[in-house]
C-alpha cells in the first residue's frame, strides 16, 4: 500500500515519462494485461494513454489493469493512468 509521500514522488518520477501503452477501443484485453504485467515487472512505474475510441472510462480502465496485474494506481489525469508495482526481481524505484 503506497503512502500519501510515497505517492506524491512516483507522481514526480512520472511526470517526464511517456505514455508507454495507448488503450484504444478493444479496452482492456488479455493481451494488454499481460503485456503491461511484464512492463510492470521490469520498469515498476508505468504511464498509459486511455485513447477517445476507448468506450470505457479511465477510472475503470485502471482499476481493471491494477486488480488484473496486482499493481497499484498512483494517479489518474484526464485519460493519463499511472500504476506501480514493485518488481520482484530487480526493485529500481524506492517508495
Amino acid at each position: 500500500m503506497l503512502t500519501n509521500k510515497g505517492r506524491a514522488r512516483l507522481r514526480g518520477l512520472a511526470n517526464s515519462l511517456p505514455p508507454f501503452f495507448q488503450i484504444g477501443k478493444a479496452g482492456v484485453t488479455p493481451e494488454l494485461t499481460e503485456a503491461v504485467a511484464e512492463a510492470l515487472e521490469k520498469r515498476e512505474l508505468l504511464k498509459l494513454s486511455v485513447l477517445e475510441s476507448c468506450e470505457t472510462s479511465p477510472d475503470d480502465v485502471a482499476d481493471a489493469l491494477c486488480g488484473r496485474t496486482r499493481s497499484e494506481v498512483v494517479q489518474v489525469i484526464g485519460r493519463k493512468i499511472v500504476l506501480y508495482k514493485k518488481s520482484a526481481k530487480h526493485p529500481v524505484i524506492e517508495v
